[in-house]
């Protein structure tokens, strides 16, 4: 978030200020957002943090609520490993995952997953909807078909659109 302010008075003159906390733009949010989700780490969650296993200490007197309240936060704290020892520990911002998502290029019905065999595909893209990465590497079908449309589609005073029906021919890739 990032104060803005407006500046209120006769001939520009800055007599009164009001000023506010505004949220970033949808846009760089999301893109800050698909930045962490790139660079997100596998890790494995070991033990509890500074509190032990979330004990209060047997020191603490019955009415101390302060080292109970401390135990009860480091109850939930893991310490996070990078999966790969390699790999740096996360930080305090970075996004992390523990278990690899499920593919999503073979079907699964008890995941839900449908699987990407038969699903069209855009053989120029380099995206998501491109064939390349659509059809996990198995490739694809290219065929021409025919389909008819409408088209030429006029609106006529009051309330009718008419149209023509036209035959393309259309060249779908489906995954195999």
């Amino acid at each position: 978030m990032r104060q803005e302010c407006k500046c209120h008075g006769m001939s520009g003159s800055c007599t009164v200020k009001t000023c506010w906390m505004r949220l970033p733009s949808f846009r760089s949010v999301g893109d800050a957002l698909k930045d962490r989700f790139d660079g997100a780490s596998r890790v494995t969650g070991h033990g509890h943090g500074a509190g032990g296993g979330g004990e209060p200490d047997s020191t603490a007197t019955r009415n101390d609520a302060s080292p109970r309240r401390a135990a009860r936060l480091d109850r939930y704290r893991l310490q996070l490993k990078p999966h790969n020892p390699e790999h740096k520990a996360p930080g305090l911002k970075d996004l992390v995952y523990l278990e690899a998502s499920p593919g999503f290029c073979e079907r699964n019905p008890r995941l839900g997953i449908p699987g990407t065999h038969g699903r069209a595909c855009n053989d120029t893209s380099i995206g998501v909807d491109g064939c390349d990465l659509m059809c996990c590497g198995r490739g694809y079908r290219t065929q021409t078909v025919f389909v008819v449309e409408r088209c030429n589609c006029t609106f006529h005073w009051c309330c009718e659109v008419k149209c023509k029906l036209c035959r393309t021919e259309k060249v779908v890739h489906t995954c195999l």
